[in-house]
């Protein structure tokens, strides 16, 4: 979907059409959930802290997010999907790959399948998606973002290796910007460089995720839409292009972390009673701490609170943070309804 919470609120509030918006907190450690496309112009992006937000486009309109609508929608758009196939995974509300090899309607172009997705999405939902069609995820996932918004294109078993040769490593899937950064200081800027690269050397430098790289260099990705996977955690990271020496520090790069996964919880509807903290040193030595409750993380302020806790018994820090991440596993589906009553009852 195209900055789907910001598209919701767009198309539920007129007023806010072709204005920059964010989905978030505009308070003063507030984070940005999804920007607008005119936001976005501006260089305002998700995770990104309110108060810089702000300050790149003094228009912009904070609009607080309203999980159960956006749900709702992503319900519609599933509905759609599945009358394809059975083979979907969902990535996030916004967002899943379909295996349409042997699809419901019998229809032998997957160009024409994803454009009749995306028309009954518009119809449905008055909202619009971008499709990427090819003959592994990695491709798909790629081409989606090719024409966004509103896009479709397509990489062909022909296209795929030119197409990921000249393509910066800063935009794979899966390559982020510190990572790339890394590359780029390797010499290995774009696809035709990364596949220069023998599996020795990217294990070398870049650990069990080299693997990953030397085959999708060379346009190859064997995983399978896999519609029956189970999420036993929601987690997220982030690596920083200057290490954190200090608490305070540490704390307020930890914030956007939280609130991506918050957001997903809230979106997914399901809370988790394990909350984990991954510190990576700049020597690339890593701690984990972990703390599990007798009952489901229940709010944003409670995973914040017991994210805080377990990162302030390691400082002073032996030595810099280049990475950050926060996880919650022991995952359930309930309600926030549901988790207040345990909670009380416990």
């Amino acid at each position: 979907m195209d900055a789907f919470y910001a598209s919701v609120e767009q198309r539920d509030h007129p007023e806010l059409r072709g204005r920059p918006v964010a989905v978030g907190g505009s308070r003063e450690r507030g984070v940005v959930a999804a920007a607008s496309y005119e936001a976005r112009k501006f260089g305002v992006h998700s995770a990104m802290p309110s108060v810089t937000a702000r300050r790149k486009c003094p228009e912009l309109v904070f609009v607080p997010p309203r999980f159960d609508v956006y749900k709702a929608a992503s319900l519609q758009i599933r509905t759609i999907f599945a009358e394809h196939t059975a083979l979907i995974e969902p990535l996030s509300l916004d967002e899943a790959y379909l295996d349409v090899t042997e699809n419901l309607q019998g229809i032998a172009s997957a160009t024409e399948i994803a454009q009749r997705i995306r028309a009954s999405i518009k119809a449905a939902t008055a909202l619009t998606a971008s499709a990427g069609i090819s003959y592994n995820k990695f491709l798909a996932k790629l081409a989606s973002d090719h024409r966004k918004p509103d896009g479709l294109f397509v990489i062909t078993p022909r296209m795929g290796p030119a197409f990921v040769e000249a393509l910066p490593v800063g935009k794979f899937h899966g390559i982020g910007p510190a990572t790339s950064a890394r590359m780029n200081q390797l010499g290995i800027h774009n696809g035709l460089d990364l596949r220069a690269q023998d599996m020795a050397f990217l294990q070398r430098h870049f650990g069990k995720a080299g693997a990953y790289y030397y085959w999708i260099a060379r346009g190859v990705d064997e995983r399978p839409v896999r519609a029956d996977r189970i999420r036993k955690s929601v987690g997220a990271e982030n690596t920083f292009a200057t290490d954190l020496a200090t608490l305070d520090a540490a704390g307020a790069a930890l914030q956007p972390i939280i609130e991506k996964v918050w957001r997903y919880c809230e979106g997914a509807d399901i809370r988790g009673r394990t909350v984990t903290l991954k510190v990576k040193y700049a020597d690339f030595s890593q701690v984990t701490r972990s703390r599990t409750g007798i009952a489901p993380v229940s709010s944003h302020g409670e995973l914040e609170q017991v994210s805080l806790a377990l990162l302030e018994p390691l400082f002073p820090v032996p030595r810099g943070i280049r990475l950050l991440g926060v996880t919650l596993s022991a995952l359930n589906e309930s309600s926030a309804e549901t988790d207040a009553q345990f909670r009380l009852l416990v």
